[in-house]
């Protein structure tokens, strides 16, 4: 299956990468938990990990398991810690296609332990490629058995139907205090041509509500449809709240239409969509940001963070230095957003694709690189100390630079940390598994 996000403008590259990676010292240490083994396991972890009480994670691949043909449509998995530091993999349940495949996000808990998540193709809507009916993407809860040791019960919540309503819905889901479900996808809405003909418009942010009574549907509204041209367009999902219900996000493409690439139009922009002020009325949008490109950067790859303070952070390609760049947003009056780049990565050659993803609790921002920094690195982990001034210089700390099998390699933007600010996630490829490059792993780094 296609991969949903455009083709990478570094492909070619990373071929390149891969031969010349030697190992490269960094503050920590990495650890992997598991190493996925493609087949009927999963491969191509897709988003970040989850814990729950008991310490177990769960986490999403976009390929594996046995009930597709190879490579499959997909897995969610538990992995259990035992004695000695070792971890024990359980696949919870394994994607079909007519109920969801392919997802393009991790899954995300609520406090009795159900699991969220979305699938980019699938479902009973009807979307074509290249003439067939891949299906539009799904919503879905897994809910885990009410005895120890049964069966976990997998629950279509919403099939997507493209055109005016969202297609391939992308990233993570966020949860409100209420249980309802908020997130983006690539594509529908019915305004724009982004990526055309392969795919149809230029996204949407929806809200899935929970059912009034136990047992009914949930019910799902386009909050918002992106028009390309000035506006944004292809929302990389992961959208954050404020505690006043407004969502932050960026899309990768739309707003300056200076830059152009494989299938997208304009260099992205960062959003907010503000609740209607009446019950039943419209969401409304504000562009915080319009990136211009090159220097300025453009085509951000992942959703934004906010801080304590309502500042809204995020990473684009690009930048003067050309590796890429980490931004801070912060409002200013008229209503007006200004923006300061915190830090920004150096090459001469091709962006290093970073995100940030996470405060840790002495507010240090952490993030990561999907390739280099430099040319013998398969991505990185990376920590930005905040100046004791406004104003100031934030401090860069490399943490931990992939280098491939047996460890990861092109690691996911969404990671979560724990109490201590160890930090947990996956990588796409390496580990020990036989699929080209490695199948991906869970890993922690820590000090």
């Amino acid at each position: 299956m296609i991969n949903a996000r455009f083709i990478r403008i570094w492909l070619p590259v990373l071929v390149v990468i891969l031969m010349f990676a030697t190992s490269a010292s960094a503050e920590w240490k990495e650890k992997v938990l598991y190493s996925f083994q493609g087949g009927s396991d999963g491969q191509s972890p897709a988003g970040g990990v989850v814990f729950d009480k008991a310490g177990n994670l769960y986490g999403a691949t976009y390929e594996g398991g046995s009930t597709c043909p190879s490579p499959g449509c997909g897995t969610i998995f538990l992995l259990s810690p035992g004695n000695g530091g070792t971890w024990t993999e359980t696949i919870l349940y394994e994607f079909n296609g007519k109920q969801g495949s392919y997802p393009e996000g991790g899954v995300i808990a609520d406090a009795n332990g159900n699991l969220f998540g979305t699938t980019a193709y699938g479902g009973s809507g009807i979307c074509l490629l290249f003439g067939d009916n891949v299906g539009c993407g799904v919503a879905y809860e897994l809910s885990p058995p009410a005895k120890k040791g049964g069966p976990w019960t997998y629950t279509v919540l919403y099939s997507f139907r493209g055109g005016k309503d969202g297609q391939i819905p992308h990233g993570d889901l966020t949860l409100d205090q209420a249980g309802n479900l908020y997130g983006a996808t690539l594509y529908g809405g019915g305004y724009g041509t982004c990526n055309a003909p392969y795919f149809q418009y230029c996204g949407t942010v929806f809200k899935l509500s929970v059912p009034k009574q136990k047992g009914g549907k949930w019910t799902e509204k386009v909050l918002y449809r992106f028009k390309s041209g000035t506006d944004g367009a292809n929302p990389n999902g992961g959208l954050v709240r404020d505690s006043k219900g407004v969502i932050y996000g960026a899309t990768f493409s739309g707003g300056n239409q200076g830059c152009k690439g494989d299938g997208y139009l304009g260099c992205g922009t960062v959003f907010k969509l503000n609740p209607p002020a009446k019950k039943g009325g419209d969401w409304t949008e504000k562009i915080l940001y319009t990136f211009q490109g090159n220097r300025d950067g453009f085509s951000p790859d992942a959703g934004v963070i906010l801080d304590a303070k309502g500042a809204v952070y995020g990473a684009a390609q690009g930048g003067v230095s050309g590796g890429g760049i980490v931004f801070q947003l912060k409002a200013a009056s008229g209503g007006r957003w200004g923006r300061t780049v915190v830090y920004g990565f150096s090459s001469s050659s091709y962006s290093y694709d970073p995100a940030v993803g996470a405060f840790g609790k002495s507010g240090d921002l952490y993030g990561t690189t999907n390739v280099g920094p430099s040319e013998s690195l398969l991505g990185s982990v990376f920590r930005l100390k905040p100046p004791a001034r406004d104003g100031g210089t934030w401090d860069f700390s490399l943490l931990y630079g992939f280098t491939g099998a047996p460890n990861g390699a092109f690691v996911n933007a969404s990671f979560i940390l724990d109490s201590t600010d160890r930090l947990y996630s996956m990588t796409t490829q390496g580990g020990t598994g036989p699929c080209p490059g490695g199948c991906g792993t869970v890993f922690e780094i820590n000090p």
